[in-house]
């Protein structure tokens, strides 16, 4: 054994990572892929032969005859030890493989995604754990692999539900898992290009080429490359020059249209399809216009996946599957040839490709159904230019909805190995750049570019690429860093005075100046609410956009967005006066919002029963959630739950408590905080140690609060009235505690999702404690930070406490009573993902406009994960795939029946505006509504109404007509 090794493993055991069933750290791992890499044999062990009968021989001891078997790499015991701890699979051989294991289900297909994983790595890191051992003779034996593969796949394509369910996956794991001597040659010419550009920076140029836009033109264009360097070129460069060379002429290679009729014709099943294909290898050649054969193949591909269920044999299923992805690699390879030059081609290009996009599993077939009739081709000559933005907006959404896909089949695991290996991070975006949604992506973006140039609006973002892919969703106004953030985001410390870019946005986001963000979640996630409440521009763009943006990380800018969706992201150097102007002191020094307290009631010590209170105690005796729910109780009997309060004169007799090891009360050390922040700012000392000083005493004081010890007689109170309330005994009745404080609801500050939810309690203990750590919550640094930027006296924020029973909804969500940057007032935007606490935390969820006569998919579910409330307490997690909606035409039906009844009873109950929005959050059982909240829906009116955001926003005409054949 290798010393290196040796040393790794004597970490492990010293650390009692091998002593016991603990899960190796991150670093242990960097230093095993490490010593792997170095190792000869890397993570095998010695060449076994393994015998249908289960024994193991030596390597001149084959298996007896008359007794199979195959002749392959052991893993060393390190190895296993990853897979049995880690569930991390490094250097899977797979003739070793069992087919359900591989398959992986209950984890997800976590081992089949980490065989995928682990070839990209392989391809761009010389071998990667198989650096020196790619040359161990006899450790893997590929006709046993790609004999696997084959019985592999039969065995997985039988079922029909697991084909329909995985559709995507599956297409992806067929250019991986070898099955008919075949392999991934795009990859492998991305990988290549990568290569080379990292050893000889001056090929970059060329590799962005082979990357973004690659076409057969790429031959000569690294051909002229090498002559024109061959000078500087290493003995090793030339010889991958001439590996890449090799690869980029395969790869551009025509396809072979004779193999696939030969191996169409040879399927059993008399299908549509299979007839479409056998013509078209007659009718169609390499040389054939690509404007004639990318509608032919787009048809083809969605046939392929809608008709191949009705073959029997698992066998031909593979066949068809096969011929897919020849027909896939076809279309990608002549996409580049079709250039329209009217504006009618463009749109029938844009129709074509995202045509193909559910051929190949980036969209669900009900998605495309959804989203076909706004982008289809027009047959007459002219277009409004209203219509030709719902058609760019359409396309661009399939664009993303595509791209997430591979964000949300890969994103477990590609996060899972960036822990100890950082390359794991270019993974899920070679998967994008090797599918349709490439050329889809530069078709719309060009579609993007015309619209702009008719319509007047002008994105204005540095000096980048494909602006007409970056659209606003709230409206704003901003001035600070830029601060780029390409990874996860959970774990960055954020200021409120600079301007992030995420790839995702996290969920429990700390103040900001600006945000803007890859995946954009949906638009009535807590995150986005708090956006558009308080006036914090956010924009949505794409991957690229953010790479480019990576160039001016750290620098000062301006940031704007109007509330038509104008993005300007330019140096704070070349601000005009008027931009100047938004920033003096008399335009930003608007009045900070005051948490009213006149009228709050801390004399109610007393347990409250939901049913005894009403819209009229928010802020006096509860919180809005508490108040509110009680007054659709009301309204709504049969679909509310039950609930008890915890009013907020029972917090503030605990606060009046003597805090232990402080010689005063919890109250009298938060208000003295307070004083001392106070007297720290008059003395001129700088906010940030003001901050850090309130942030101390704030961890004190949470602490404190978790270890206070409940007053005798309110815990007798609360296990009666659990009996009476509940019918339950205390410990019987799984609940939700929820955090519902005076700051919550204001009429310029929502607060949306700052204090803490605790979910499906249970136990008695863990309800006692979690009604401190709700108690708790609002000094958590995140909340704190939000009021303390926005309200004027944050210290007097009082929580109360709503306890409900839990209900183990199928799905859950938001539903807003007014259309979000589409729509009108009187339609719906709806956002559900499945399980308990949809959408709230920023989860892709399936986000529809709903009107009085119809519904319009905005956005499908990409969240591959939800939670489940089991009786038992807690919550249960399951991962859900997409091929069907979340919501039916009777859920849809459902919400508008009861929005209808909000907007009407809730003015007449509560005297309030008749024509004010709402959000309510809710959830289906058995397709039955149950209502766990609702707020006003507060939207910022400065920025809706500013007028320097009003100047930047397009002056078009929406009833311009554009006709069909204008020259691009």
């Amino acid at each position: 054994m290798p010393a290196t090794l040796r040393l790794s493993l004597l970490v492990m055991l010293l650390t009692g990572a091998s002593l016991s069933a603990q899960e190796f750290t991150p670093q242990n791992i960097k230093q095993t892929i490490k010593d792997f890499k170095n190792d000869p044999r890397g993570p095998y062990l010695r060449i076994r032969w393994f015998c249908e009968d289960g024994t193991v021989r030596e390597p001149k001891d084959p298996c007896p005859e008359g007794v199979d078997g195959i002749q392959h790499a052991s893993y060393k015991e390190l190895t296993e030890n990853l897979a049995d701890r880690n569930n991390l699979y490094f250097g899977e051989i797979l003739a070793a493989a069992d087919n359900t294991k591989f398959w992986d289900a209950a984890s997800d297909h976590s081992r089949l995604k980490q065989y995928q994983l682990g070839n990209y790595l392989k391809s761009v890191d010389n071998g990667w754990i198989l650096e020196k051992a790619q040359y161990y003779r006899g450790a893997i034996q590929s006709e046993d692999e790609e004999a696997w593969g084959i019985a592999f796949f039969n065995w997985l394509l039988k079922d029909d539900k697991r084909l329909e369910a995985n559709y995507y996956l599956i297409r992806q794991a067929l250019k991986d898992i070898p099955h008919a001597g075949d392999d991934n040659i795009a990859q492998r010419m991305r990988s290549e290009s990568k290569v080379i550009a990292e050893e000889f920076p001056i090929f970059m140029d060329v590799r962005v080429k082979i990357h973004g836009q690659p076409d057969v033109s790429d031959v000569a264009l690294v051909q002229n490359f090498r002559e024109e360097y061959d000078d500087e070129l290493t003995p090793e460069l030339k010889t991958e020059f001439k590996n890449l060379l090799e690869t980029l002429t395969e790869y551009y290679a025509p396809i072979n249209l004779e193999k696939l009729n030969a191996q169409v014709s040879g399927i059993k099943s008399d299908l549509d399809v299979k007839n479409q294909v056998i013509a078209f290898t007659t009718k169609f050649d390499n040389n054939t216009p690509a404007y004639s054969i990318i509608p032919e193949i787009s048809d083809m591909l969605c046939n392929i996946r809608t008709q191949i269920t009705q073959i029997q044999r698992a066998q031909d299923r593979l066949t068809l599957l096969d011929v897919s992805l020849k027909l896939e690699e076809m279309l990608l390879k002549k996409s580049g040839d079709w250039e329209p030059e009217t504006l009618k081609e463009l749109l029938d290009k844009v129709y074509h490709l995202s045509y193909a996009t559910a051929g190949t599993g980036l969209l669900e077939v009900w998605e495309w159904e959804e989203i076909e009739g706004i982008i289809a081709p027009i047959n007459y000559t002219n277009v409004s230019l209203a219509e030709l933005n719902t058609i760019h907006n359409t396309s661009r959404s399939a664009l993303q909805w595509s791209a997430a896909m591979a964000k949300a089949t890969y994103d477990d695991v590609v996060e899972k190995y960036t822990a100890f290996e950082p390359l794991a991070t270019g993974f899920i975006d070679d998967r994008v750049r090797s599918s349709v949604a490439l050329p889809l992506g530069k078709t719309v973006s060009e579609l993007g570019d015309f619209i702009n140039n008719k319509s007047n609006l002008e994105n204005d973002v540095m000096d980048i690429a494909d602006q007409s892919a970056i659209h606003g969703l709230n409206p704003g106004y901003a001035m600070g860093e830029l601060v780029v953030v390409p990874g996860n985001p959970d774990g960055i410390e954020v200021s409120n005075n600079k301007i992030y870019i995420f790839k995702r946005p996290p969920s429990d986001l700390k103040p900001v100046a600006g945000i803007a963000t890859v995946d954009e979640g949906n638009l009535v996630s807590h995150v986005q609410l708090l956006a558009r409440n308080l006036g914090i521009p956010n924009a949505a763009l794409i991957d690229s956009n953010l790479e480019d943006l990576e160039a001016y990380n750290g620098k000062t800018v301006f940031y704007a967005v109007s509330n038509k969706g104008t993005v300007i992201i330019k140096p704070a150097d070349n601000m005009s006066e008027e931009e100047k102007d938004l920033f003096s002191v008399t335009e930003r020094n608007s009045e900070k919002i005051a948490v009213p307290i006149e009228k709050i009631r801390l004399n109610k010590k007393s347990i409250l029963n939901m049913r005894d209170i009403d819209a009229s105690a928010s802020g006096i005796l509860a919180g809005p959630k508490a108040a509110n729910l009680g007054q659709l109780k009301k309204m709504f009997p049969e679909q509310v739950v039950e609930g008890l309060v915890i009013p907020f004169g029972i917090f503030k007799d605990h606060m009046d408590l003597p805090m232990p090891g402080q010689n005063k009360s919890y109250w009298e050390f938060l208000t003295e905080m307070f004083a001392s922040a106070e007297t720290m700012r008059n003395n001129g000392t700088a906010e940030a140690q003001v901050e850090d000083f309130q942030f101390k005493k704030l961890a004190t004081l949470r602490d404190a609060i978790n270890a206070m010890q409940l007053k005798p007689q309110f815990i007798s109170e609360l296990r009666s009235s659990f009996s009476s309330i509940f019918g339950k005994p205390m410990g019987q009745a799984p609940v939700f505690l929820r955090s519902d404080t005076n700051m919550e609801d204001l009429k310029e500050f929502t607060g949306a999702g700052l204090n803490l939810t605790l979910f499906n309690v249970v136990e008695e203990q863990k309800i006692v404690d979690g009604i401190k750590k709700v108690w708790a919550s609002p000094y958590t640094e995140r909340s704190f930070k939000w009021r303390q930027v926005y309200l004027s006296n944050p210290e007097n924020v009082f929580p109360s406490i709503l306890v409900i029973p839990s209900v183990d909804v199928a799905y859950s969500g938001v539903m807003i009573t007014k259309g979000i940057n589409e729509g009108t007032d009187d339609d719906l935007t709806v956002a559900f993902s499945r399980g308990a606490g949809g959408a709230v935390d920023g989860q892709a969820a399936e986000t529809r406009l709903i009107t009085a006569s119809g519904n319009r998919l905005l956005a499908p579910a990409r969240q591959p994960d939800y939670i489940r409330l089991p009786e038992s307490g807690g919550t249960k997690a399951y991962s859900t795939t997409f091929e069907s909606t979340i919501l039916s035409e009777q859920n849809i039906q459902s919400l508008r029946e009861v929005a209808q009844e909000i907007r009407t009873k809730i003015p007449q109950e509560t005297h309030t505006n008749p024509d004010g929005a709402y959000d309510v959050e809710l959830g289906f059982q058995d397709d039955k509504i149950w209502l766990f909240q609702i707020r006003p829906f507060v939207e910022n009116k400065n920025a809706l109404s500013n007028g320097y955001l009003d100047s930047i926003s397009p002056r078009s005409n929406p009833d311009e007509y554009i006709e069909m054949d204008t020259k691009l």
